[in-house]
């Protein structure tokens, strides 16, 4: 059972609370649990010694960076561009890991009802909703995700996996852009025309939005 105390922090992180950034928090700790851990500790993720492997980046991954400690900035936490409800945990020393799936169907067919279903469309899908809208699926979320950290580990696939072992991150030197004059990583500039300028002057990059990593995205700076 996720501690009520770990949702109001993953609350204040997400800025709300909502049915899977609660079973995120719960997926992380079946997976703690498993692997005989706790919440990455400040010499672990200094040293990226254990690493979470999220396959999505949506609400889940929210729970999952609260519950393990294994975040984006700390180089802890692996994204791989798939679309499941999955993480992965594992210790860097071992690479033997445990990995829980969450079967959103079977999420919904035990805990959404069919307004809640109806609300999200509206809402959420086709962003049609109402402000009065907005706050009842809010609400409802909220009483639905309280009801995720009881979730039962019938609801989830748990498994033991092997992972092949992944690098830590490099650390890259810093050159400056000759047309803006900022300083950014030494990978991600370019030699155009024998002047030396960063991604964001080129104006296109990979970025990660809602449908996951997009190649050559433009880049929004309007100047």
């Amino acid at each position: 059972m996720v501690d009520y105390t770990l949702v109001k922090k993953a609350e204040e992180f997400h800025g709300h609370i909502c049915p899977f950034l609660v079973l995120g928090l719960r997926a992380s700790e079946i997976a703690m649990k498993r692997l005989g851990v706790k919440k990455a500790s400040a010499e672990e993720t200094i040293g990226e010694e254990i690493l979470a492997i999220i396959e999505c980046n949506n609400c889940f991954a929210d729970g999952v960076q609260v519950a393990t400690g294994c975040t984006l900035g700390n180089n802890s936490l692996i994204y791989l561009d798939v679309g499941k409800n999955a993480v992965t945990l594992v210790k860097r020393d071992e690479w033997r890991g445990i990995r829980v799936y969450v079967d959103s169907e079977k999420i919904r067919e035990k805990y959404f009802n069919r307004e809640a279903r109806e609300l999200f469309e509206k809402v959420v899908v086709r962003r049609e909703g109402s402000r009065e809208d907005n706050e009842k699926l809010r609400k409802m979320w909220s009483e639905i995700g309280l009801l995720m950290a009881n979730a039962p580990e019938e609801l989830f696939e748990i498994e033991e996996v092997n992972v092949a072992e992944i690098e830590r991150a490099p650390i890259f030197e810093s050159v400056r852009c000759e047309i803006c004059g900022e300083l950014a990583m030494k990978t991600r500039v370019r030699t155009v025309n024998g002047k030396t300028i960063c991604l964001s002057c080129l104006g296109e990059c990979e970025a990660i939005v809602g449908r996951g990593i997009v190649p050559n995205f433009k880049t929004p700076f309007r100047r």
